[in-house]
């Protein structure tokens, strides 16, 4: 059964967009270009509606239990989680190597520095995704990268409690044209980097999976560089169950990685 919820589309403009990230240097300060609130229907894998598969949709859902019980308690835990999504990725998408190189925890919360992305986006640009590379690896490094086949995944992951509200959903990249993209500069006080962002298009099919719990993960394409489709993706305004109030807490791991 589909469900109903309401996302923020990126709008096409005549000028570049940009959202102003730590705004004023201040730590969760946002300052956003224009969105368009739109209610979409959004078929849940879980129940059947949908079938997901990440050589084909660049989405894939499992269950992937984790020894780590704090995410936010210093560093320490860093060591373990990293190994845990190496061999997640080297078993699910046969990576050769893998670099996991951030971790951001979201709390749907409004004193929160980092809540979750409510604009449909992908998170790097063709040229946000070389440059980063090369911000990773260093430039003689990112060239031997750049003569094969690499890729940027993140590894997302409920924190604490099941998912009641403000889903993790995605846009199947076969309804998505072209011209829907925008690109999106991101402005923090010390950097400048860019997103590609959605405009909204009638023919996106949404998919997501309810309920998702604290051992499991989606895990989904940002870039390829050779053509596998970026995914957009954006926290659904949706909630399953209004008698629960559990706080919508997630991380968000972003890795590289070479096939």
């Amino acid at each position: 059964m589909q469900s109903t919820g309401s996302v923020n589309y990126h709008v096409h403009s005549d000028t570049r967009q940009a959202f102003h990230i730590d705004a004023g240097g201040v730590t969760g300060k946002l300052i956003s270009p224009e969105l368009a609130a739109t209610v979409i229907d959004v078929k849940d894998v879980r129940m059947g509606d949908a079938a997901v598969r990440f050589a084909v949709d660049s989405v894939g859902f499992l269950r992937a239990p984790t020894k780590v019980t704090n995410f936010t308690a210093g560093e320490l835990w860093k060591a373990e989680y990293d190994r845990e999504l190496t061999d997640l990725l080297k078993q699910e998408v046969e990576a050769r190597d893998v670099v996991i190189f951030d971790h951001t925890v979201r709390v749907d919360d409004p004193n929160s520095d980092r809540k979750p992305a409510r604009n449909v986006h992908s998170d790097y640009s063709p040229e946000g995704a070389q440059q980063r590379l090369i911000d990773i690896l260093g430039a003689e490094k990112a060239e031997d990268w750049s003569a094969g086949h690499y890729g940027f995944i993140n590894i997302w992951r409920p924190v604490d409690a099941s998912i009641n509200s403000a889903p993790l959903g995605f846009v199947r990249p076969s309804s998505v044209e072209e011209e829907d993209w925008v690109l999106v500069d991101l402005i923090y006080p010390d950097r400048l980097g860019h997103i590609m962002g959605l405009a909204a298009n009638d023919g996106h099919e949404w998919v997501y999976q309810s309920r998702m719990a604290p051992d499991e993960v989606a895990y989904f394409n940002i870039y390829d560089n050779r053509g596998h489709p970026s995914i957009a993706h954006s926290a659904i305004d949706l909630v399953e169950d209004a008698s629960v109030h559990s706080i919508r807490k997630s991380i968000e791991s972003r890795t590289l990685v070479r096939y």
